[in-house]
């Protein structure tokens, strides 16, 4: 009974870690429009929301984007890793039955967010109203629609 109780006060004293304050910029809902580096015209539009799971440790994130023509919906759970500073993420999608690794970081209004072949970095407003930013392949992969676009979220 002793070990029990010690257990639950374990669990009951765990804190986020202060580093997961840093993803407070991006709760709340976006909606989101931009284009491939190809196109003059906006071709891709969507909406992401982010809240904090139960507890704080975990934020989600869910989306539905039109990229050309193509409908794109995801789930994504992001954490913490205080080893590396980062925010690793795993992301949930209809496009297959991969569940695909990610990492986000935010340093100030600097955003980024990144896979294994691209990274995307962003600029959030003074005013905290806009994320605006691109897509684009790490060194050495090639660049394609899929992985070479601007976008602007605008916070709803």
């Amino acid at each position: 009974m002793t070990a029990d109780k010690s257990e639950s006060q374990t669990l009951q004293s765990s804190q986020p870690h202060p580093a997961l304050k840093r993803l407070d910029v991006l709760v709340g809902t976006w909606d989101m429009k931009g284009h491939t580096l190809d196109s003059t015209e906006d071709n891709i539009f969507g909406w992401n929301t982010f809240e904090w799971l139960p507890g704080g440790f975990f934020l989600k994130s869910t989306g539905e984007i039109d990229f050309k023509g193509e409908k794109i919906q995801s789930l994504e759970i992001i954490g913490y890793n205080p080893s590396t500073d980062t925010f690793p993420s795993q992301v949930y999608s209809n496009m297959s039955g991969e569940v695909l690794p990610y990492s986000w970081n935010v340093q100030g209004n600097v955003v980024t967010h990144s896979d294994a072949t691209s990274i995307y970095t962003g600029t959030i407003s003074d005013d905290g109203k806009t994320l605006s930013g691109g897509w684009r392949p790490k060194k050495g992969e090639q660049e394609s629609p899929e992985n070479s676009y601007d976008a602007i979220m605008t916070r709803m």
